[in-house]
């Protein structure tokens, strides 16, 4: 069979992608890592085939800008776009075997391994060609939308809240679009962005008219990594800026790829692959993960501690995240690594349902990201951002997935079945996300707000001089004030 995956693989032929997104995406994070933007690194636990249409694909961008233009408008701060899209056809699983029913029968593993239903268990090799074809067809997808006006901020209700049923929810991102629409108009008045035709009759895309936007899953398979693989020369103003080697090699299936929790062994074939890439690259962090251990991991894959070079993605679990966080931030300091810190509330988190089904609650989720961003506060450290598996995917009838508990729809266990699509883990829906949305854009303005109440300059200064931290926002009241403005209709 292996023989067999590497024939196949090898008739795929490379993406004809340049290094330079990738080297930017690089410097964004880097950006990151200094405070100066938040990462939303969001999309699908895993993708299909047979969910590769322009509706799905749409309904993820939209949902991933409308996201970030939330986080923009409380947090005051650019967002890099990462989704989990355009490669992400793969999943690891603990055990070789599953029971359906009364069979037991091979895993599922994703759709460019075998098929999901029972009968389709046995691994083909040409599906690798078929997730090639479905990846590049979603990249001509998105690159469509991301250049035709799509993501212009002079329309963002294009992205569509229309199926939103939360009146609150509604309200809140109409009262952002009121404010932009006015900070845009004034823009126009005083000549900064003159009005003219629009796109698709003609005009530039602009500053306003067009975002970043990279793709990224999780590096499993190997051989088909290493088809995508190519030695490329490194762009000059960074080989000369960085002092670089030439040439590097670089993976042209996505910008930005993982090393899952199951597979960062330190002399195993994933960390080494991942060693000799330089695309940007994520490792999960859980609890399993011991100090020492992350630190070398760190040195092999990032000996010369680059800038925009890792990314960590801490996935504890509610109930386990303040054991383990806090020892690895102090590690990851104490070791000089320059690393990104995001949070994944959702993998820890995942529990099952009387009636079978998989599925996670929205209060576990909060409460990992809160105490995340509490934890870090304690550390004099940052997070950087967020990880979240979430689709922007309706039925037939307009109506959101029903996959995770809670959230302000208040979504029962009785309820999961009325929408339950993922054939993987449980996603949060159109409203869940923008729940958590509103959330940390919500605790970003009160932290810009206790800024300026806490004073700058010389006055900081000696605060900190005095031993005395500045005062930060109470993460443990955010959910609980979140439900209080949902019930009376107002934040």
């Amino acid at each position: 069979m292996l023989t067999e995956d590497n024939a196949i693989i090898g008739r795929a032929i490379s993406r004809p992608g340049t290094p330079f997104k990738i080297e930017r995406l690089r410097y964004q994070l880097g950006q990151v890592e200094r405070n100066e933007a938040f990462l939303l690194h969001a999309g699908d636990c895993a993708e299909s085939f047979d969910a590769c249409t322009g509706q799905n694909i749409s309904s993820k961008i939209g949902l991933i800008l409308s996201f970030s233009l939330i986080l923009i408008w409380g947090a005051r701060m650019p967002v890099v776009r990462i989704g989990r899209i355009a490669g992400q056809y793969a999943k690891p699983r603990s055990s070789n075997y599953e029971k359906v029913g009364d069979r037991q029968v091979l895993s599922f593993r994703g759709d460019n391994v075998n098929g999901l239903d029972i009968d389709d268990r046995t691994p083909d090799p040409e599906r690798l060609l078929r997730a090639y074809f479905y990846s590049t067809a979603t990249l001509n997808n998105l690159r469509g939308l991301l250049t035709s006006g799509f993501a212009s901020l002079h329309h963002p209700r294009h992205w569509s809240l229309d199926h939103v049923r939360s009146p609150a929810l509604k309200r809140e991102f109409e009262t952002i679009i009121d404010g932009l629409s006015d900070s845009l108009d004034f823009t126009r008045t005083i000549g900064a962005d003159l009005p003219g035709v629009s796109y698709e009759t003609g005009a530039g895309r602009g500053t306003l008219g067009e975002v970043d936007f990279y793709t990224s899953h999780e590096g499993l398979m190997l051989g088909y990594e290493t088809a995508l693989t190519r030695e490329m020369p490194v762009p000059q103003n960074v080989a000369a800026q960085q002092k670089t080697k030439p040439t590097a090699f670089y993976n042209t299936g996505a910008h930005f790829l993982w090393i899952g929790d199951r597979t960062r062994q330190l002399d195993g074939a994933h960390v080494e692959y991942f060693r000799g890439i330089r695309n940007p690259i994520g490792i999960k962090v859980g609890p399993s993960m011991k100090d020492e251990e992350l630190v070398r991991l760190l040195d092999i894959v990032n000996p010369d501690k680059e800038s925009g070079r890792v990314t960590l993605i801490t996935r504890y679990g509610a109930s386990k995240i303040d054991q383990h966080l806090a020892g690895h931030i102090a590690t990851v300091k104490k070791s000089g690594h320059p690393v990104v810190w995001i949070c994944d509330p959702m993998h820890g988190n995942t529990q099952t349902s009387a009636n079978g089904l998989k599925t996670r609650d929205f209060n576990n989720i909060i409460s990992e990201l809160t105490a995340c961003l509490r934890i870090h506060t304690e550390c004099d450290s940052r997070l950087g951002g967020v990880s979240l598996e979430f689709t922007g995917e309706l039925n037939d009838e307009g109506f959101s997935v029903t996959e995770c508990l809670g959230g302000s729809m208040e979504l029962k266990e009785d309820e999961l079945g009325l929408r339950y699509q993922s054939f993987c883990d449980p996603r949060l829906n159109f409203e869940q996300s923008l729940d958590i949305a509103f959330l940390m854009s919500n605790h970003f303005k009160n932290e810009r707000r206790n800024a300026r109440l806490n004073g700058a300059g010389a006055l900081l200064k000696e605060t900190v001089a005095d031993g005395a931290r500045p005062a930060v926002v109470d993460t443990s009241t955010m959910y609980e004030e979140f439900k209080r403005n949902q019930s009376t209709g107002g934040r």
